[in-house]
């Protein structure tokens, strides 16, 4: 791909629960228009870094960060969360759909709770045909989210975090609860939305990482220990560790 400018740019980010250290020091850039998957065993520190991003790891209680995360250059620890979060939005492991809302309520939540004044409707309609859900639910707009499936309800969060118009979206883990279909077409529409936003996905599935991403970083034990396309991290890393857990030799 060409050369994007970088959207997100982490500088000695550390994070802390507590006394527990969880991320260590990790400095990266984020292209533009780019999908870049965060790899590694589990409770190496990706989900909390990617929680960072949008001041999200804050709000557990005891948890604390140090560092720089920017997005176009502008410190997301000297800006109004609120304001932030409608620029990163994110999509969570499991589908976190408001369950005595309709579908229709789901999607436009968001822009009720930041008054934002604009055609409800027509995001509605539009969110969900990005997000290929239109035709399965545009006759089901009034009944509860959750009476659709556990894919749909996924592609729903996803739809209510676009209806913000987001720059970044993260996603931690959001296929893994999810059958194989399911999980194919939340894979082809990150696939899309690249084209409109920089993503960022946490991912336990390496064939996922290598299907979608453009770049690739593995973190084990709460550092980064490479980063890079995700072709050359894949077949040809740098580092013994990378090598060792892409060819599933621990995890």
């Amino acid at each position: 791909m060409d050369a994007e400018p970088s959207k997100l740019e982490v500088q000695s980010l550390n994070a802390w629960f507590g006394a527990t250290r969880a991320v260590k020091d990790i400095s990266l850039a984020v292209q533009a228009h780019s999908v870049l998957a965060i790899i590694g065993p589990s409770g190496c520190g990706k989900s909390t870094f990617v929680r960072c991003l949008n001041r999200m790891h804050e709000l557990t209680p005891g948890a604390r960060s140090e560092g720089r995360v920017l997005v176009d250059g502008e410190d997301v620890y000297r800006t109004d969360p609120v304001h932030l979060r409608r620029r990163v939005g994110m999509v969570f492991q499991r589908p976190n759909v408001f369950p005595t809302m309709s579908v229709r309520d789901n999607v436009t939540a968001g822009l009720r709770l930041n008054r934002v004044r604009a055609d409800y409707e027509a995001i509605l309609e539009r969110t969900l045909r990005q997000t290929a859900l239109w035709d399965e639910v545009k006759d089901r707009l009034d009944d509860s989210a959750v009476g659709l499936s556990g894919g749909q309800q996924q592609r729903l969060c996803i739809a209510r975090a676009l209806a913000v118009e987001p720059e970044v979206l993260l996603m931690d883990e959001p296929a893994s609860a999810l059958d194989p279909i399911a999980t194919a077409k939340i894979e082809e529409l990150i696939d899309e939305l690249k084209d409109s936003y920089t993503i960022v996905i946490v991912t336990h599935n390496m064939q996922q990482a290598i299907r979608i991403s453009d770049f690739t970083a593995f973190f084990y034990l709460g550092e980064l220990v490479e980063h890079g396309a995700t072709q050359q991290v894949f077949t040809r890393p740098a580092k013994r560790e990378t090598e060792d857990y892409v060819t599933g030799k621990f995890g």
